[in-house]
């Protein structure tokens, strides 16, 4: 079968589940990780005669995402924020708005020698993009996850990127005299009654622990994130939080309620209040 036939049968059977732009995307990263071709390859190789191999290969890929397996746990990475990372079902998949957060933080602290912390890291991401997008600075990274450190462990060391990591339970942290300039935090935020609405390739094969929250208690975690933080930033050190955009007001109001100044609101690229920033 050549490559143009084989590639209009693929098509055909993602396009009804995934639509036809991310049919396109899951193609290219597909034949990326299997024989190396870029897009214009693909174009390039149209008559290209597929081995029994290669297509017994590509209908198994195609089996797992009919059911809605992340193709980035397939095939265990994911490019973000200039580089590739590697994820496992430990870990949540890194999205494009904590490409925002980490920009914000980027871009509003370009100076040198910062004591960084990222408070639940999971995947590692936050911290191995700001440990090489911040010069000179210590980042320090904690997560409850065993699973989930030794992969953001991984990440660190394939980007070298020198990032110090802790098993830390963020609903128990104990100030210890540490100081940083940042603390930032992608924690878990989604209420369980919100559940029904997410897409299955979450919420089937995501990590729940990193992922949901009860319903009477939103702000689980924010709030022992926002009093460890308070003690253990420096004078006009600064929080950065990714959240959910129904408790926005709610941590808000709390983070005031704990002494910190110049609350913001900041919404994402898909116009949802997604992101606070707070000055101690």
């Amino acid at each position: 079968m050549e490559l143009k036939d084989f590639l209009h049968k693929v098509r055909s059977e993602l396009s009804p589940v995934y639509g036809e732009s991310e049919t396109n995307w899951m193609i290219r990263t597909i034949f990326e990780h299997l024989k190396g071709w870029s897009h214009v390859d693909l174009v390039l190789h149209n008559d290209y005669e597929v081995s029994d191999f290669l297509i017994g290969k590509v209908e198994m890929i195609v089996k797992r995402l009919l059911k809605k397996e992340p193709i980035q746990y397939i095939f265990g990475d994911t490019y973000w924020y200039g580089m590739t990372l590697k994820v496992t079902p430990a870990v949540l998949i890194p999205r494009p708005e904590t490409e925002e957060l980490v920009d914000m933080i980027v871009k509003e602290n370009n100076v040198s020698d910062m004591n960084v912390l990222d408070i639940c890291t999971g995947s590692g991401c936050i911290a191995v993009a700001l440990a090489k997008n911040l010069p000179f600075s210590n980042v320090d990274a904690i997560d409850i996850s065993d699973e989930a450190l030794s992969v953001a462990r991984e990440n660190a060391k394939d980007n070298k990127a020198k990032v110090n990591f802790y098993k830390k339970d963020a609903l128990d942290l104990i100030p210890d005299g540490e100081r940083y300039n940042i603390i930032v935090s992608n924690p878990p935020y989604i209420m369980n009654k919100e559940r029904e609405n997410m897409d299955a390739n979450v919420l089937d094969y995501e990590p729940h622990i990193a992922l949901f929250v009860p319903d009477n208690n939103p702000l689980e975690f924010y709030k022992p994130i926002s009093e460890y933080a308070i003690k253990t930033l420096v004078p006009g050190g600064k929080l950065y939080l990714e959240i959910n955009p129904l408790s926005a007001e709610a941590l808000c109001d709390m983070l005031k309620g704990h002494g910190w100044t110049d609350v913001e609101l900041i919404r994402d690229m898909y116009k949802n209040n997604r992101f606070v920033k707070a000055v101690k």
